[in-house]
């Protein structure tokens, strides 16, 4: 089986792009980033909570994170990719949304910018999307004290053991470097750092507790 990761920062090459995003419209953040935009639009809403800086730990092609730029035009725009041909492909689009961002694409990856950002000022809004299957445990437990201090909110998915699983039997594709994990596992990763507070969205431990919290339903704080 042919290889398509480079090392370090260097990320994926060209045709891991190719062949895993072979049909980008049908994929999840990229053909239905609208419907997560308006889905994190709303809900903040709710609780009345502004997005004025936002960060991405990974963009890949930069759907997502462009169409989060566009409705929020924050004050503050920060983004991560550690692939020479995803962060290229982005750069071409110019996605900052305003003159007025202070708009920053930095190539490396998470733990590189992990570890060398511990003292950053912070982001109302991370997101963190298929980026964690890729770490190893201790890279993971590198990383997620230092989101949890440079992120009040962090947009955070990743494909579980059962759902890599599916994607083999369902749709026949099969991602050679994901580390398999079982929701327990990646739960007991991420609880130290982050209280869930709706689907996808964690809230930092640093920044708030239940008693300062903006997200008012505590019975669904877990």
């Amino acid at each position: 089986m042919k290889k398509f990761k480079e090392s370090g920062a260097e990320g994926f090459a060209k045709e891991y792009w190719d062949v895993n995003y072979s049909s980008p419209d049908e994929m999840d953040g990229i053909g239905n980033a609208v419907t997560h935009i308006a889905y994190l639009k709303n809900l903040f809403a709710i609780e009345y909570i502004d997005i004025n800086s936002i960060i991405d730990f990974g963009f890949g092609l930069g759907h997502l994170f462009e169409g989060l730029l566009k409705e929020y035009i924050p004050y503050k725009a920060y983004g991560i990719e550690p692939s020479d041909y995803a962060f290229n492909e982005v750069v071409k689009r110019n996605i900052s949304p305003a003159e007025s961002t202070k708009f920053k694409l930095e190539k490396t990856d998470i733990v590189s910018w992990c570890q060398a950002n511990k003292k950053m000022k912070n982001f109302d809004l991370g997101i963190c999307t298929s980026v964690f299957q890729y770490l190893s445990d201790e890279e993971i437990k590198i990383c997620l004290p230092i989101m949890a201090e440079r992120c009040k909110y962090l947009y955070f998915s990743v494909p579980t053991d059962i759902e890599l699983k599916r994607q083999v039997e369902e749709l026949e594709f099969e991602d050679q470097y994901a580390i398999k994990r079982s929701a327990k596992k990646y739960y007991n990763l991420l609880s130290p750092h982050f209280t869930f507070v709706s689907s996808r969205v964690l809230e930092s431990k640093v920044h708030f507790n239940e008693e300062n919290t903006f997200f008012t339903d505590l019975l669904f704080r877990f």
